[in-house]
């Protein structure tokens, strides 16, 4: 690698760390939401080869979970990896199961030097890992783009560090500050590019929720319908408290096809239960406060099933909730460019009138619509 003239060498190692660690995070990104109770992580290593720095293995986190990525990506540089750096997006882990750790696994492989961005909170890893390989007289080098690596890795954090699924909200909001009308009749706010954006966040989520309401007046299929990302639909949660949800739902008619789960505090012996449980439906018992589900538990229960990331689809009421139980991590608004006349929808939550908690961390133009990220402070 040329060093332009004026730049140490510790800055162009720090950049060049800076752009492969970049590669592994967007690595990463290909199997979220598919990788069960463990996270997404990715690893490259990267060897100089004629004066180049050139990746030589590479591995992501396997569907289903396993196996993690290093070994994957270990395995693909064979010998190449002595002697290399290897790119991790999480701490490699450190606890033995059937298979060494991770870090057990890089110190065998011969690398010299490992690049960490996020450091895994989970009491059996938390510095572990890290110790394992300077133990061994690796070198290595915490933190490098850790806040990207840490977005990305939110809802497995979330899971570790407070025992509940990470929230995610979308809205969609017309230019006067509507999400909809009153008497039900869907309206277009945005249009297909954004759309298609919204499918894409699907695909990256573990489980998608909405409540009753919007079930039974939009009957949406609430899947991922990209061409090639149609297996990627998350589990589609429904909150129902007395079970309203028609069995001839499309929601409903699809649960042998994409997991369909009802939150419900309707009796055990409740026959709804029965006759949607025989078209597939799961679900989830729940207690009810002021005659809603209660969300605080509900969330923790998700993440004892080893999921990590629930996306909020649902109409006004559910998203008012939400953030009124401040259980909203990440808030996405979707602002089209026309308005919703009539009777209409107020929106819980608009460009100008976002909570003090939240921050905003990107903006991105679809089309004519704007879609605003923001994040908890």
């Amino acid at each position: 690698m040329t060093v332009p003239s004026g730049i140490s060498d510790t800055m162009a190692v720090s950049a060049r760390d800076r752009r492969f660690m970049a590669a592994a995070i967007r690595l990463a990104r290909w199997h979220e939401g598919r990788t069960g109770s463990n996270p997404s992580v990715a690893t490259l290593i990267v060897r100089e080869i004629d004066g180049a720095p050139v990746i030589v293995g590479r591995g992501v986190t396997a569907i289903g979970g396993r196996p993690h990525a290093e070994p994957q990506a270990l395995a693909e540089a064979g010998e190449l990896a002595r002697g290399a750096t290897a790119y991790v997006t999480l701490e490699p882990c450190a606890h033995h199961g059937r298979t060494p750790p991770c870090a057990e696994a890089l110190v065998a492989s011969g690398v010299t030097r490992v690049v960490a961005a996020a450091t895994d909170p989970d009491e059996r890893v938390s510095g572990r890992g890290y110790a394992i390989l300077r133990a061994a007289g690796i070198e290595v080098e915490e933190g490098v783009l850790a806040r990207e690596a840490e977005r990305d890795l939110a809802g497995y954090l979330k899971r570790r560090t407070s025992n509940r699924a990470h929230v995610t909200l979308k809205l969609a909001v017309s230019a006067n500050g509507m999400i909809g009308r009153r008497d039900g009749r869907q309206v277009a706010i945005t249009g297909e590019i954004a759309r298609h954006q919204v499918h894409a966040l699907r695909a990256r989520s573990d489980v998608i929720l909405i409540g009753v309401g919007t079930a039974i007046n939009d009957d949406p299929e609430l899947t991922c319908r990209l061409p090639g990302l149609e297996d990627r639909s998350p589990v589609r949660l429904v909150l129902d408290t007395q079970l309203r949800l028609p069995a001839g739902s499309r929601l409903v008619a699809t649960a042998r096809d994409v997991p369909l789960w009802i939150a419900t505090a309707a009796a055990p012996d409740d026959p709804r239960r029965a006759e949607l449980a025989e078209l597939g439906v799961e679900f989830l018992a729940c207690d009810a406060h002021d005659g809603r589900i209660a969300l605080p538990e509900l969330l923790e229960d998700i993440a004892a099933r080893g999921l990590s990331t629930v996306f909020v689809e649902g109409g006004a009421d559910v998203a008012r909730t939400f953030l009124a139980e401040d259980l909203v991590d990440r808030l996405i608004l979707l602002t089209g460019e026309g308005s919703v006349d009539g009777d209409a929808v107020n929106a819980p939550v608009t460009r100008t009138t976002i909570p003090e908690a939240f921050r905003l961390v990107a903006s991105m133009t679809y089309g004519t619509d704007q879609m605003d990220e923001y994040e908890r402070a």
